[in-house]
């Protein structure tokens, strides 16, 4: 496949990636594509099921298979905004999936390349061939302002639970952190 027909897929890769934001899931997308059409596609779920295993990538593999009968996902390519974790890179390998390709790289818990590389590993039964940095500015830039948006929110919260704990004392707590 061309690098425009790549870019094209994590398009709609970073679509299911926005998606995750409106339940305030880490917006990671993912879409698997056969034969050249969309046979499935989801965004990160964790906090919206409270499952741990809700990741973009396990939620698009099981839809796939399901949509094409069978747990290999021959001739299927995983398009995902983000470099899979271990449990991903390795939900890719049982899948048998032949190509994956990612967006930004993970460099704390990424499984592909980063902290370990799973998919082309010559001990396993399976290996993909693994295409990284497609729209990569792209997906980090969201995952960037999605994160920073989460620490003001966070700040704003913690600030404002300051002042009402004070409230009480009639102490006031400055942004520094020190009461008057």
């Amino acid at each position: 496949m061309s690098t425009l027909t790549h870019r094209i897929w994590m398009d709609e890769a970073l679509v299911e990636a926005r998606a995750a934001q409106e339940h305030a899931d880490v917006p990671v997308g993912a879409v698997v594509v056969r034969d050249g059409r969309v046979i499935a596609r989801s965004h990160n779920e964790r906090e919206r099921r409270q499952d741990p295993t809700a990741h973009a990538e396990m939620l698009a593999l099981r839809a796939a298979a399901r949509e094409i009968g069978s747990w290999r996902l021959e001739r299927c390519v995983l398009y995902v905004t983000l470099e899979p974790c271990a449990m991903c890179a390795g939900a890719v390998v049982l899948a048998r999936i032949p190509t994956l390709v990612y967006g930004a790289t993970d460099p704390k818990a990424g499984a592909v390349g980063s902290l370990m590389d799973l998919a082309r590993d010559e001990r396993l039964n399976h290996r993909a061939e693994v295409i990284p940095g497609v729209r990569a500015d792209e997906c980090a830039g969201l995952l960037r302002r999605f994160f920073h948006h989460r620490r003001n929110a966070a700040r704003a919260a913690a600030r404002d639970d300051t002042v009402r704990a004070s409230a009480g004392t009639g102490a006031v707590t400055t942004g520094d952190g020190r009461t008057r």
